[in-house]
């Protein structure tokens, strides 16, 4: 969706500060799995209301059907963003998603109706795998009329994968990267142009993670501690931190958003850390721990249990740090406008481990904060409860008959402080086809993890 009443020529907005004033979204656009689940059938692209106003508010309105079974759709990015905000040939009209376990790729066309997108390519998972030995696409960003898409294996499914791309008609260009060496594992990535720089992470090499968790393959190093840091126009990895046992399996990246910080994040899911970084006086990158999350004595693990930090992200205005515990089951907002002193502005349960939301609006909710998406104005944060099939069937059995759960969160943006939202909650277990699961969520007009500003 272009906006071009409030921006330049292309698509996207000129700055965070323009996004910010960006028209309140209407609807937003969610994956759901059925992959992994008892059910054999195609994984979908939920369009769901969320105009207060909408006799359909609060439902799914759409449900666009894709391939066959067995896809995992799990991450989306679009085909363009702000990062192209000056190229009118350009339109922020096609989603780009992918399945992780199989490597296909679908680009659906979400402009021509939004209210009822539709199918407009298919790339195949086994040419990407026989063109560049890439498998298991993650992340999805857009660079001008390119694209790139982090993926986490080889065509067997081996450690360290690469990164895939994509020209503006979704044509196989090759791999990305000039040299991966020194990267162990892939995961998520993002980029800041105007300095040059690329961080990428590390969950774990396919083989290893889509069969479930195996708390062994820590003491094997089959799970990643790493960051990387990229000079973006060569390509090639020039620095990478260790983050240690404080940092194992680091997630989601997060730059802040206004184009001249060099300030980022990044959640270390297993050992339930946030780390900060940023570009020293001396212009070289530093990395601190700036968060910890307590693992939890409990009866379940034989281990204390981490809280499982599955996704971060950074409001448009760089001032507030959000992200959820998937196994103890809260989800949790952080002033940053001091990024090297986060302090605890918002927390709500929903559901987890420890007992302490079992029930959210009179649910039972069998699953935990896991994917969140923010709005652009910093109001609205869309929560769903599902991480990965085999990790879902692993610490959430239940989910399996129950599916999974979407609720909003009203951020206050000026004071802080969160509150679920009691007239939204979008049950999943109620589909037409049975019960599924809601992962990913994406707005027609942008989010707070996919635009970029070069």
């Amino acid at each position: 969706m272009s906006n071009k009443s409030i921006c330049c020529s292309g698509p996207g907005y000129s700055s965070p500060q323009e996004a910010i004033k960006a028209p309140k979204e209407n609807i937003v656009y969610t994956v759901c799995i059925y992959t992994g689940t008892k059910i054999k059938k195609p994984d979908y692209l939920a369009t769901i209301d969320v105009d207060k106003n909408s006799s359909d508010y609060g439902k799914v309105i759409h449900r666009t059907e894709l391939g066959n079974s067995g896809d995992e759709l799990h991450h989306m990015g679009w085909n363009a963003c702000s990062s192209c905000n000056d190229n009118g040939d350009m339109e922020r009209k096609y989603l780009i998603i992918p399945g992780l376990q199989s490597s296909n790729f679908y680009i659906v066309d979400t402009a021509t109706n939004p209210r009822k997108p539709e199918l407009y390519k298919i790339i195949s998972g086994e040419n990407i795998k026989k063109k560049t030995n890439l498998s298991s696409p993650h992340t999805v960003h857009c660079l001008g009329s390119e694209i790139i898409v982090s993926m986490l294996g080889d065509a067997n499914g081996n450690a360290p994968g690469g990164f895939l791309h994509l020209n503006k008609d979704f044509e196989i260009v090759g791999r990305w990267e000039k040299d991966i060496k020194g990267m162990n594992f892939g995961y998520d990535f993002w980029y800041q142009p105007r300095h040059n720089v690329m961080v990428s992470s590390e969950w774990g090499a396919p083989k290893t993670f889509i069969p479930g968790f195996n708390l062994d393959d820590v003491s094997k190093n089959n799970y990643g501690r790493h960051i990387h840091f990229w000079d973006f126009k060569e390509r090639r990895i020039i620095n990478s931190f260790d983050l240690g046992n404080d940092g194992l399996i680091p997630l989601e990246v997060r730059f802040h958003h206004n184009p001249d910080s060099t300030h980022g994040f990044v959640g270390a899911a297993l050992s339930s850390n946030i780390f900060h970084w940023h570009k020293n006086s001396n212009g070289k990158y530093k990395v601190n721990k700036i968060i910890d999350v307590e693992s939890i004595d409990n009866k379940i693990l034989p281990v204390p249990m981490p809280g499982l930090i599955t996704d971060i992200l950074v409001s448009m205005d760089d001032r507030y740090l959000y992200f959820s515990n998937w196994l103890h089951g809260d989800l949790r907002q952080y002033d940053i406008s001091d990024p090297l002193n986060p302090k605890l502005t918002g927390q709500v349960w929903i559901g987890g481990l420890l007992g302490k939301a079992d029930e959210v609006n009179g649910r039972v909710v069998n699953g935990a904060p896991q994917m969140i998406q923010l709005s652009l104005d910093g109001k609205r944060l869309f929560v769903t409860t599902s991480l990965f099939s085999s990790w879902d069937n692993q610490f959430y059995p239940k989910m399996n008959d129950s599916g999974g759960m979407m609720l909003m969160i009203d951020c206050d943006n000026k004071n802080g402080g969160m509150k679920i939202r009691d007239d939204f909650m979008i049950d999943f277990g109620k589909e037409p086809n049975g019960p599924s699961r809601a992962h990913e969520t994406r707005y027609p007009g942008g989010d707070c993890s996919s635009d970029i500003w070069v």
